[in-house]
């Protein structure tokens, strides 16, 4: 009996009646209606089969977040000028723990992304088998240009505001774009001073005062034991793999250091203003290079050119309808950059380069068009509320050695991380088979991380 089902994002009419209902209510949240679309799509049989998540409207529920703040965050500039920003806390779903996820400071954010992340972060949650929920929040405030008085003087207007809506057994925050340690603990200082209390309500602090080792590594190493699961339940490995890796923040620099761990060579690496492609390979040397560039200096990419002559630049083109990054020949890419790196262009160019794994490091990197591109040509893609869900599940690894005051090693916390990601990769393969998606590791993630959920919301009543 044929048990497969109709390509994954087509337009039917199970998916289009919530795509619909959402579209009338958030017209202007196009990332938010993407990730939507990109869950909703798995979900048929699974409704079909267990209709009492019907009568309870459990879907319709779980699209609406259970809270959604926003404030102004007002601040001086080194300069004297006063100078106004949005933040904003997304709490969407607390079914099985209280919300986590991070703090994006950048430019570009806005309610539609935050609500995009944190509804992401439901299921990447769920999946990790840790007891937390889904929450993300931010600002459009910009880090990047500005001193350490004048990042350290938003982060206490900030978290003047947002303490009363955080707390370690209510919603805990961490970091992300544009929220490093530095951020961190400028946020934590201003919640210690605020509430007389040492708690573990942030993530992502140093070692030093309650942090968890291996913290800033786990995305990237996240993502790549995913791809190592992968490649050998398709009988291969990683090993002399040529891989490209998007992006040069934490996720792209540990995934090329766990890449070189494991055999496999990082060939490219970027930024806002371009790429480079080292055909000889980033090495552990090279890698120690950027790691300096872009953590100590906040250089820019290009600048690794300079230092080794066997790379070329590319400057970025933002006109263009494709990035080239995608079209250098390859085994395996790691989109650890941001949401919609690679669209349908890309993706056929990465099947042309002999790509037949991904890995998605970075929150919905890939849009829904490119991922059937992928899936349809053979490619195996984990996506990224499985394959980066290594960062979240260490912050929960930490929230607990908090709650202990204790401090694992970094061999504990890793072989933690490497049997979470053994067991994420087994869950989404097991719930895909179950459903008829045979190995789509989306609609398993999707699947996997939905019904836990869901059970939890049944179980908890009308609330």
């Amino acid at each position: 009996m044929d048990t497969s089902v109709a390509a994954p994002h087509a337009s039917s009419a199970f998916v289009q009646e919530y795509l619909d209902i959402l579209a009338a209510r958030d017209p202007h949240q196009p990332e938010f209606l993407q990730a939507v679309q990109e869950v909703v799509v798995s979900l048929e049989p699974v409704l079909d089969r267990h209709p009492h998540y019907r009568q309870q409207r459990v879907l319709q529920r779980l699209l609406e977040p259970e809270r959604v703040v926003q404030f102004r965050v007002p601040w001086q500039a080194d300069d004297g000028e006063v100078m106004v920003n949005r933040g904003y806390r997304v709490g969407f779903n607390s079914a099985i723990g209280p919300y986590k996820g991070g703090l994006r400071f950048h430019p570009s954010v806005n309610l539609s992304i935050l609500k995009f992340l944190a509804f992401e972060q439901i299921f990447k949650n769920s999946l990790t088998g840790q007891p937390i929920g889904g929450g993300k929040g931010g600002s459009d405030f910009d880090p990047r240009g500005r001193s350490n008085s004048e990042v350290m003087r938003f982060c206490q207007s900030f978290m003047t505001e947002l303490f009363r809506h955080v707390g370690h057994n209510t919603d805990v925050p961490a970091g992300d774009i544009g929220v490093g340690g530095r951020e961190i603990g400028y946020l934590f200082g201003q919640y210690k001073r605020i509430t007389n209390t040492f708690t573990g309500v942030l993530t992502g602090r140093a070692p030093g005062w309650g942090g968890s080792l291996l913290r800033p590594e786990a995305t990237g190493y996240g993502a790549v034991y995913f791809a190592a699961e992968m490649a050998t339940t398709a009988g291969g490995s990683l090993e002399g793999m040529k891989c490209l890796v998007s992006g040069s923040g934490n996720v792209a620099q540990y995934a090329c250091r766990k890449l070189l761990e494991l055999g496999a060579t990082p060939i490219t690496l970027s930024d806002s203003s371009g790429w480079i492609h080292d055909p000889a390979g980033i090495d552990e040397e090279k890698l120690q290079f950027v790691m300096e560039l872009k953590n100590e200096r906040r250089g820019r990419i290009a600048e690794y050119c300079e230092r080794y002559t066997s790379a070329t630049w590319t400057a970025t083109d933002r006109d263009a309808g494709s990035n080239p990054l995608w079209s250098v020949p390859a085994d395996a890419a790691f989109p650890s950059a941001t949401q919609n790196e690679i669209n349908d262009t890309d993706a056929r160019n990465l099947v042309e380069g002999g790509v037949r794994l991904v890995s998605e490091g970075a929150n919905m990197p890939t849009t829904p068009e490119a991922q059937d591109t992928l899936v349809e040509a053979g490619v195996k893609l984990g996506p990224g509320k499985a394959a980066n869900a290594g960062g979240v599940a260490v912050s929960a690894l930490e929230m607990a050695q908090a709650s202990q005051r204790l401090r694992w090693t970094t061999e504990e916390v890793d072989r933690h991380l490497k049997r979470i990601m053994h067991d994420i990769h087994a869950v989404c393969l097991d719930a895909a088979s179950s459903y008829g998606f045979v190995d789509d590791y989306r609609h398993g993630a999707n699947i996997a991380g939905f019904r836990k959920v869901a059970d939890a919301m049944v179980d908890q009543g009308l609330v």
